[in-house]
């Protein structure tokens, strides 16, 4: 629905920028509920993902994994570490590098977020051909913004 005012291809509703971000505020509003009962915010319950996928990680690591500055990052870190699920060691080969551990309790929590995807799932009435072809799709499209963003700073 574009106002007779609006110039062609700036209506709001047909942005993709637009649509991208509401989908992502939907589907993190959906989380929030879920995420509570664990004792964990959206970005913690990524750093978890994260860690349950490949096991320990430096900070450096998991920022670039999702794309975190370590000024966002590492308040996240000390309150996982707080609630008792991580810990953070100095590496033995490299003092200067901090290395983040699952604790017990860390492990633990896996079992508990197994039922996330498929209350997601319900949510968002895909089944797990359908999920799985959306993200397809978004990567695809995050890294052909990012090359074009790589290309564009080549050029300067």
């Amino acid at each position: 629905m574009s106002d007779s005012s609006t110039e062609p291809g700036l209506a709001l509703d047909e942005q993709l920028c637009f649509a991208l971000y509401s989908a992502s505020r939907a589907i993190t509003a959906r989380y929030r509920p879920l995420l509570d009962e664990m004792g964990l915010t959206y970005p913690q319950y990524l750093v978890m993902l994260a860690l349950w996928e490949s096991g320990p990680a430096t900070v450096g690591q998991l920022g670039k994994r999702l794309t975190l500055d370590s000024g966002t990052l590492s308040p996240l870190l000390k309150r996982l570490e707080a609630s008792g699920l991580i810990s953070r060691r100095r590496r033995v080969d490299d003092e200067r590098s901090v290395e983040i551990v699952l604790t017990g309790d860390g492990h633990r929590l896996r079992e508990r977020a197994t039922c996330l995807p498929a209350a997601i799932g319900v949510a968002t009435g895909l089944d797990a051909d359908g999920a799985a072809r959306w993200v397809t799709a978004l990567h695809d499209l995050t890294d052909a913004v990012r090359a074009d963003l790589e290309r564009e700073s080549n050029q300067v």
